[in-house]
């Protein structure tokens, strides 16, 4: 094991106090793992006990120091801002964090109880890559499914693998943080929520990430949680969204499926729409995607205004 390794665990959170128990719970099974673990925790402005129940975890760690006779292992730090988004808060965590290695999760999600033994397995095989940005993992939800598809390479982009690979659902991704920090999640016009996704694709820009077909998460989605409320995130952050699509279609699509084509521009007009952006057919790359953009235009107009008036 490589107990010199030291890996930041970021989750951002607002009023999921009695979700945290799962997290902090799943963290403990772990530590046996011999990793050396920071976890920093980003209060949106709870209204919950929150902030106590994350003091409770930090005296039990302090009282026990996990009956490890060596120095403690985990170190919990509490950070608190007012309301101002999950994208803001974890860009605030990954400067704070002090880690070799970053990874994100949520507050509704939680590590499996071998996930710090398959990180750790990950780290030491993946040591002479050094084209690479991190390592990402499968995910499952509470029943054991994946939620996605089994990687078919072990070596791809964010981009590749959605756009050209097939892939499908949330993966997690552990950073290296000297390549991680060098990265924000950008957000628009004061908007408070952009998807991961925007950053992953400039990360792609220069590295690659080695796929590991195991997971190391489970992800129990909340009613109020951002992916459940898609339509309203639309909705309130059209710009980052705008954007997103807009730097998407200036990238190369030979390779890309059909499908996803239509995806990313049924997306942009969308979000043209939602802007008021001026059709513009220069910020479009490929010939068939301007095209299709023509073909689709008006359509995706007419279907936007009656979904989001």
């Amino acid at each position: 094991m490589s107990k010199d390794v030291k890996i930041s665990i970021l989750t951002p959170t607002y009023n999921r106090a009695e979700l945290l128990k799962n997290l902090y719970n799943s963290i403990l099974k772990n530590i046996k793992f011999g990793l050396d673990i920071e976890w920093l925790i980003m209060d949106d402005g709870s209204t919950d006990d929150t902030k106590e129940i994350v003091q409770n975890f930090q005296d039990q760690i302090v009282k026990e120091n996990l009956n490890q006779k060596e120095e403690k292992v985990l170190e919990i730090r509490y950070f608190y801002q007012e309301n101002q988004g999950k994208m803001v808060a974890i860009n605030k965590l990954v400067e704070e964090s002090t880690g070799d290695y970053i990874i994100d999760c949520d507050s509704d999600d939680y590590f499996t109880e071998n996930a710090f033994e398959v990180m750790n397995k990950a780290i030491n095989e993946s040591r002479n890559e050094k084209d690479i940005y991190g390592l990402c993992f499968l995910k499952f939800d509470q029943n054991g499914n994946n939620m996605g598809n089994n990687f078919k390479n072990k070596k791809t982009t964010m981009f590749d693998l959605y756009f050209k690979e097939g892939e499908t659902g949330e993966k997690a991704i552990l950073f290296k943080s000297e390549i991680r920090k060098k990265y924000k999640h950008e957000l628009e016009h004061g908007e408070r929520f952009i998807t991961e996704a925007r950053m992953y694709h400039k990360i792609d820009e220069k590295y690659k990430m080695i796929c590991i077909n195991e997971p190391i998460m489970i992800c129990e989605y909340q009613d109020k949680g951002y992916t459940k409320n898609i339509v309203k995130q639309f909705k309130e952050n059209p710009f980052g969204y705008y954007k997103y699509f807009e730097e998407i279609l200036q990238k190369d699509f030979k390779g890309v499926n059909f499908n996803k084509r239509l995806y990313a521009i049924k997306h942009y007009i969308l979000f043209s729409y939602l802007t008021k952006s001026k059709k513009n057919l220069n910020k479009i790359r490929n010939f068939e995607n301007k095209i299709l953009f023509l073909i689709l235009y008006l359509p995706g107009i007419v279907k936007t205004k009656r979904k989001f008036g």
